[in-house]
């Protein structure tokens, strides 16, 4: 069983990067949480693994740090959330905010995440309420994987205009558009020209 990946990062998609571990490449599904924090191709980078297997399957996902392998492991528990639907939920909410969410009972930020309608977030509420609270996310270690400046600005974009209220793939797009202008270097220029972009539709 894979419990952990250390290698160069081979390939890097949304969702699925591939990290070469001496000439063999792995093929890991991680959250986005955990994509924006990676590095480019040919940097080094460090990742926990769940190893799920069936019949017919065995897939890796991915995770940076132990607090969001715990909460991917405790949501795979929950009946009828599968590791796709769950490697969904991460990058649809920051596991810390998800824990509050779920210890607070509220189901309309639960069902806010993109493929999680009510009877789902009700589950999640209900099975989790005790297994997975939000102290456990402050103690976790910092993050093992590597962030370039750009990719950490990116991330802190995605992150307030996701907590502003806009969806994750519209948000996405105006962070790019506005890094791709290059003509407001602080965080606080480039949300403005983010949100211009979002403004236009």
């Amino acid at each position: 069983m894979i419990a952990l990946l250390r290698g160069r990062l081979a390939e890097k998609h949304p969702n699925r990067i591939v990290v070469d571990v001496g000439g063999i490449g792995y093929d890991v599904h991680v959250p986005l949480s955990t994509f924006y924090r990676l590095g480019e191709p040919g940097a080094d980078v460090s990742l926990r693994i769940h190893t799920h297997v069936r019949e017919d399957t065995l897939a890796l996902y991915g995770f940076g740090t132990a607090f969001e392998q715990q909460v991917f492991e405790r949501l795979i528990d929950v009946s009828g959330i599968g590791p796709r639907l769950a490697l969904a939920v991460l990058s649809g909410i920051e596991p810390a905010e998800l824990a509050r969410a779920i210890q607070n009972g509220n189901i309309v930020r639960l069902t806010s995440i993109p493929g999680v309608g009510r009877k789902t977030a009700e589950r999640i509420a209900l099975e989790l309420r005790d297994k997975l609270l939000p102290a456990e996310a402050a103690g976790d270690e910092a993050q093992p994987v590597a962030r370039s400046e750009s990719e950490a600005m990116r991330d802190d974009l995605l992150s307030a205009l996701v907590n502003l209220g806009y969806h994750r793939p519209l948000a996405e797009k105006a962070v790019d558009a506005a890094l791709r202008t290059g003509d407001a270097p602080t965080l606080e220029g480039l949300l403005r020209l983010a949100l211009r972009e979002l403004a236009r539709g």
